[in-house]
């Protein structure tokens, strides 16, 4: 006899879950801004079960396991340490502001000294592997109400994390054994996600992938 579950209605609360899990997946990098963004609009619009089962399908279950291997650290970028000619450039952007939709700042823009981000049902980027800065210490402020931001930043950044989640998660991903080069600027990502998730993790500039890719190559000859 076919199942009538997938129809059932589904209640305040299911929908809740799901988004809690969406905001889980996004702090831990498993879903990117805008994806997150399709799937939580999907889930507060959804009437049945049927409807809200494939927004999680692929992420991993409350208090599973997703079979998740610890990534080894991230080789430091080459050049690590040529900072000088980053910092102290005018400031291209101090802020950015989404409202059921999107924002990214990303490629070679100058992030100013007080960078204040804030999403309202909505997501965001934020990349500073290829950033300039305004001053060696930057302060970068995110705050989310039911949507996420993304901090995407070198490995060889200094990057210091404070903020605070409720019924959401703020918190760096992939920082285990990196260390900031000699000169980098000082980054403190602070503020408050509420309903939301703000996550920071750190990968290779492209360039250095691939250089990377090629010196495994040469290796392998």
């Amino acid at each position: 006899m076919t199942s009538d579950l997938p129809e059932m209605r589904a209640s305040d609360a299911e929908r809740e879950r799901i988004a809690e899990r969406l905001r889980d997946a996004v702090a831990e990098g498993r879903l990117d801004m805008e994806e997150f963004g399709e799937r939580l609009d999907a889930a507060y619009k959804a009437r049945t079960h049927g409807e809200l089962e494939p927004l999680v399908r692929d992420l991993p279950a409350p208090g599973g396991s997703a079979s998740d291997r610890p990534l080894p650290a991230a080789e430091p970028a080459s050049g690590a340490g040529d900072w000088s000619g980053r910092i102290g450039r005018p400031a291209t952007s101090k802020g950015a502001f989404a409202f059921w939709g999107g924002f990214g700042r990303k490629g070679g823009w100058t992030v100013g000294r007080r960078f204040t981000a804030v999403v309202i049902q909505a997501g965001g980027e934020i990349d500073l592997r290829d950033a300039n800065f305004e001053d060696r210490e930057v302060v970068i402020r995110c705050f989310t109400l039911m949507g996420g931001i993304q901090v995407t930043v070198p490995p060889d950044l200094d990057v210091d994390v404070q903020g605070f989640g409720f019924m959401g998660g703020f918190g760096e991903a992939g920082g285990d054994g990196t260390r900031p080069s000699p000169g980098s600027p000082r980054v403190t990502i602070t503020g408050f996600a509420l309903m939301g998730g703000v996550g920071v993790e750190r990968k290779l500039r492209k360039a250095d992938k691939r250089r990377l890719k090629e010196a495994r190559r040469r290796e392998l000859e």
